[in-house]
């Protein structure tokens, strides 16, 4: 099962499919170290998020397990964030995640557009939705509950997984 990459709407947000070209805006969006907090590592070089978008872009992983689907969230046109659904390839169940810059966070961009997305997905048949969040993470708690997903027992590499199902 293939889904439509297609753009989705909210009362104030965009959220367009993912293009290679988008690295040269979302470089200032990640950029800041504090969106590394809970996920470890270090903001991208502009080198090295074109070469994770020209992946992205693919759509699919080389085994076609997986359907890969990436939006950038756009406030007034410019880009703020992303979020992203990996979907099994029998469209039954997808992980989701949402990341929002620093300067547009604590303004509910995460929630909408993770609402937004969990929607759609429900909407086109995946009847199972997962998000790995980190357990101090209250923020990334809040968008998880936002979106109608409850917090499991299950951890996995030590974050806590919410999910929904129908």
């Amino acid at each position: 099962m293939t889904l439509p990459a297609e753009t989705l709407r909210t009362g104030r947000l965009v959220l367009s499919p993912l293009a290679v070209e988008d690295a040269d805006e979302m470089i200032v969006v990640l950029g800041d170290e504090r969106m590394h907090e809970f996920t470890g590592g270090a903001p991208p070089t502009l080198e090295q998020l074109h070469e994770r978008y020209r992946f992205l872009a693919a759509g699919r992983s080389a085994d076609g397990s997986e359907q890969w689907l990436n939006w950038i969230v756009r406030l007034d046109g410019a880009a703020v964030g992303t979020v992203q659904a990996t979907v099994m390839a029998d469209g039954a169940a997808a992980e989701v995640a949402w990341e929002v810059g620093v300067p547009w966070q604590g303004r509910g961009i995460a929630s909408e557009a993770a609402a937004a997305m969990v929607d759609w997905l429900l909407a086109h048949g995946v009847w199972s939705i997962a998000a790995h969040v980190h357990p101090q993470h209250e923020a990334s708690a809040a968008v998880a509950a936002r979106a109608g997903l409850a917090a499991t027992a299950e951890v996995v590499d030590g974050e806590t997984v919410w999910r929904r199902q129908l």
